[in-house]
């Protein structure tokens, strides 16, 4: 990668969730500014990446958010989003005070449910000209 993406957050997710993919598309809408590198968990860079963090897929299947080397996952990687959108999402942030084993749990009911509640898609999500250089 080079040195400006190593510096630069990047957020992993499963790019056949629906969930994930419109999680995506509301993060790149929402920005504050174009800070944020994307992969899916199963691109060729998204594997790279499981493996360079010692991350087992099977245990963590949704967001990872990667930044100066440091693996958020679960509701910290979502938390950790919100800093980087405009608006009220910020104060989101703040929830990072509530132990990880409360947030995990809905998290984790969130995450169990998903292609049940929101639908699984065949393919990943393709971004467009504009954002292709945000996807590794």
């Amino acid at each position: 990668m080079s040195k400006e993406i190593d510096t630069k957050p990047i957020l992993l997710f499963d790019g056949y969730c629906n969930l994930c993919n419109n999680s995506v598309k509301f993060v790149i809408k929402h920005e504050k500014k174009a800070d944020l590198y994307f992969s899916s968990l199963q691109s060729d860079k998204g594997i790279e990446l499981l493996k360079q963090h010692h991350i087992n897929p099977i245990e963590v299947d949704s967001l990872i958010l990667i930044h100066n080397n440091i693996v958020y996952t679960k509701s910290s990687a979502a938390l950790r989003l919100t800093p980087y959108l405009k608006g009220l999402y910020p104060l989101l942030y703040a929830f990072l005070i509530l132990p990880p084993f409360i947030r995990n749990a809905v998290y984790n009911y969130v995450a169990r449910n998903r292609y049940k509640w929101f639908g699984k898609s065949d393919s990943c999500m393709m971004p467009n000209k504009d954002l292709v250089k945000r996807f590794l």
